[in-house]
């Protein structure tokens, strides 16, 4: 396993009130790193045809691969989603 991420997706449906745990595949932590990288795959995984105002929409709140480690400016997260202006991804950073 690598260190640093959670291992632990939490999906969240908002309309139904449920919570599912799931735990991200190693492939896909290697080929998509970081909480972007993870992030946008999940958003494809999604389907390009999803309304980006529809609770559809995906928002993922995705840490990266050196959080919680002792590595200077580890602290980080993204948040990405399909945009309503553009179509097309979004996403910010924060920590």
């Amino acid at each position: 396993m690598l260190g640093g991420y959670a291992h632990r997706l939490a999906k969240i449906d908002l309309t139904n009130r449920t919570v599912r745990y799931e735990a991200p595949k190693e492939e896909d932590l290697r080929k998509y790193i970081g909480g972007r990288g993870l992030g946008v795959k999940y958003l494809f995984e999604n389907g390009p045809g999803v309304d980006p105002l529809s609770p559809d929409n995906l928002l993922a709140i995705m840490n990266g691969p050196l959080s919680g480690t002792r590595t200077k400016m580890s602290g980080r997260l993204a948040v990405v989603t399909k945009s309503p202006l553009t179509g097309t991804v979004a996403d910010s950073h924060m920590g």
